[in-house]
């Protein structure tokens, strides 16, 4: 094998690509030797993106290409969190990466709230990614007879689709027109995986099904009505991953002794800044701050990051009662998975033992729903603290006092 010097000196004068390393020298050789490479063509030293302890070998293939090492990102815990949901029943301590300062500490102070009230009731509406694939017609009549189609023979697109996974099972399709565009928007059953890539390959092969019968030209097997990591009304509609929701009743000396505040101003807060500001803006998110605690979660365990904008979609509710109020978050998208993709990661396996989810559930999907409850209730603390804060007037002085 050439030395670390040689290697450098091919990728220097072209007669080797960054590329190409892995295919040649170990893996762990071949991120070194990149780096090296890196830091010798822009001066800048990378000793800090150098010093790892995760095993590369899988996710330089599989999560990274070009790696040249990991960046770190602070990791917090907030809790204990009681949740009752129908899969993630118990206390648990949520990890937070971040670094926002006194993004923890407030989720940390929910928790508290939740847990004293006796815990966050967690319940699952709906469990299902999608693939939208564009279809093109020669025209409007052709458009009809595709959607037609579609509609009367999904059991022969299921049975297509479905002969590419074990686990993914269509369970439906909705079909749209734009002028002589077609747009299938498939909806999957993944098991205890996110799912998209299960669902992109399962899609494909329902298009070739469709295109051979119909004629219609397969355009993209994304057509953006699915909608993938953009903020969507279709979206916050239909679902996409898990839809969840999670609710606590809170009495009044609780939220006047965790919160300083009253029942009074943390609804008066809750309607003109959640509902009223949010309308007034257009926003599709009705929510304090949802994508903070689902982008901080997200990070630790091992979750696609850009998937934060299903996360914003969550609707806050707060409605008063006899003796406090109940408050409630809705998130209607929420794709998770316990298996694949960044879960690969060392250090994300660990927070997802945290939680005991790590891998594939006993049954088929029970693990991710298990994460998707834990989550729902960890944002729903995220976003009480913050209203508190904001009704007692503590919001920049948090900020001051911890760092940001």
């Amino acid at each position: 094998m050439a030395t670390y010097a040689e290697y450098i000196a091919q990728l220097q004068n072209g007669t080797k690509k960054v590329y190409s390393l892995e295919g040649e020298v170990p893996v762990r050789d071949a991120l070194d030797i990149r780096r090296a490479y890196i830091e010798a063509e822009t001066a800048c030293s990378l000793v800090h993106v150098g010093a790892y302890t995760i095993p590369v070998d899988e996710v330089a293939l599989k999560n990274c290409e070009n790696m040249i090492g990991t960046i770190q990102v602070p990791l917090g815990v907030a809790g204990p969190l009681v949740v009752n949901g129908e899969y993630a029943e118990g206390s648990f301590w949520l990890p937070l990466a971040t670094t926002e300062g006194a993004l923890v500490a407030s989720v940390n102070r929910g928790c508290s709230a939740i847990t004293k009230a006796g815990g966050a009731d967690v319940r699952i509406f709906a469990d299902a990614m999608t693939r939208a694939p564009v279809f093109s017609t020669h025209s409007i009549s052709h458009a009809k007879e595709v959607y037609d189609w579609i509609l009367n023979h999904k059991q022969e697109v299921a049975d297509v689709a479905e002969s590419t996974t074990r686990f993914g099972k269509l369970q439906g399709i909705h079909v749209v027109t734009v002028g002589t565009s077609v747009y299938a928007r498939f909806s999957f059953f993944t098991g205890d995986a996110m799912g998209m890539n299960m669902a992109t390959i399962a899609s494909e092969k329902a298009c070739e099904l469709i295109s051979k019968e119909t004629g219609a030209k397969l355009v993209s097997l994304s057509g953006n009505f699915c909608t993938d990591k953009k903020p969507a009304a279709v979206t916050s509609i239909m679902g996409r991953g898990k839809t969840v929701s999670a609710g606590v009743h809170l009495k009044h000396a609780d939220i006047e002794s965790i919160f300083k505040t009253n029942a009074v101003s943390l609804l008066d807060v809750h309607i003109r800044k959640n509902f009223a500001g949010s309308a007034r803006a257009h926003s599709l998110g009705f929510n304090a701050h949802a994508a903070n605690i689902v982008c901080a979660m997200f990070i630790a365990l091992g979750q696609d990051p850009a998937h934060v904008v299903e996360g914003s979609l969550c609707i806050t509710t707060i409605e008063p009662t006899d003796d406090g109020v109940y408050a409630a978050v809705t998130l209607p998208a929420l794709p998770v998975g316990t298996i694949g993709g960044g879960t690969r990661v060392a250090t994300q396996q660990d927070c997802l033992s945290l939680l005991g989810v790590n891998g594939e559930g006993d049954v088929p999907g029970a693990h991710a729903k298990k994460l998707a409850e834990i989550i729902a209730a960890g944002v729903l603390a995220g976003e009480l603290s913050l209203l508190g804060a904001q009704a007692a007037q503590h919001l920049a002085r948090a900020h001051q006092t911890l760092g940001r």
